[in-house]
């Protein structure tokens, strides 16, 4: 509420208590009581706020566009290393961001490493156009692209790395997750088929074609998905270079690299 309040009023808690005369306008007043209503009727409040913060960055949200979380920033920080030394090397670092929705991952790369660009691929054309959005707002649309593909379908170049935060519950899990989550983010976005792994045998069987030769692969898994992650990529000719743990202590995302000859 607190949140929902501060925004809508532009007032922040310290200020209210500092000028507790200050009166709100009708207008104001109402935006917040439709605010907390859709709260009461659950709706996550930072879909309510139109925005989430991600590794110091705002990012605008659409009913199109999964909520990033502070669990996918692990992702960033798993492989910005390898991006800050392919910069210092190449003069560049090519990323691709397959199923970029808000732009989250890609956006903090390039807000960290200037010479790096990325392209953010995405299904969904609203997707697309929040992420678009998004790079316009933070001054990185310079380097940053999007376009409309079903994973690799309409991809082409080759990337030094390739990151993904994929849809990775199973099917029939859907209606086991937090209201929060099944009612508001959307189910491309969460479907990851039967078992959950569709997206990483995708990934794993199509990325070769892109993926430069000393590159790396960069997935977030459900914390129960590790071994299985590993297998499939290791039956397409990769090896993990790196596997992480969320705040929570769970695993969250391995970096894949190809096996030598």
């Amino acid at each position: 509420a607190r949140l929902i309040v501060e925004h809508f009023s532009g007032t922040t808690r310290t200020q209210a208590i500092a000028e507790p005369e200050r009166r709100l306008g009708a207008g104001v007043v109402a935006e917040i009581d439709a605010a907390l209503r859709r709260r009461a009727g659950g709706e996550p409040v930072h879909r309510i706020l139109g925005y989430r913060e991600f590794y110091g960055l705002r990012l605008s949200l659409s009913p199109e566009t999964l909520e990033p979380r502070p669990d996918t920033e692990t992702l960033v920080e798993a492989i910005l290393p390898f991006v800050k030394a392919v910069a210092a090397r190449e003069g560049e670092c090519r990323i691709l961001d397959l199923g970029t929705g808000t732009g989250a991952i890609a956006l903090a790369l390039l807000s960290v490493v200037p010479t790096a660009i990325a392209t953010g691929v995405d299904l969904s054309a609203g997707a697309l156009a929040t992420a678009a959005g998004n790079a316009r707002q933070l001054g990185l649309a310079g380097r940053f692209t999007t376009l409309q593909s079903d994973w690799f379908e309409k991809v082409f170049g080759r990337y030094h790395v390739i990151a993904a935060n994929p849809p990775y519950i199973s099917t029939e899990d859907i209606g086991n997750l937090q209201d929060e989550v099944r009612n508001f983010d959307p189910r491309l976005a969460l479907d990851g088929g039967a078992d959950g792994l569709n997206p990483y045998r995708t990934i794993a069987a199509e990325a070769v074609r892109f993926l430069e030769t000393e590159g790396r692969i960069a997935v977030e898994i459900g914390h129960t998905q590790r071994n299985e992650v590993c297998e499939i990529f290791a039956a397409a000719g990769y090896v993990p270079s790196g596997a992480f743990r969320d705040l929570g202590g769970n695993d969250r995302v391995i970096v894949f690299e190809r096996i030598k000859p």
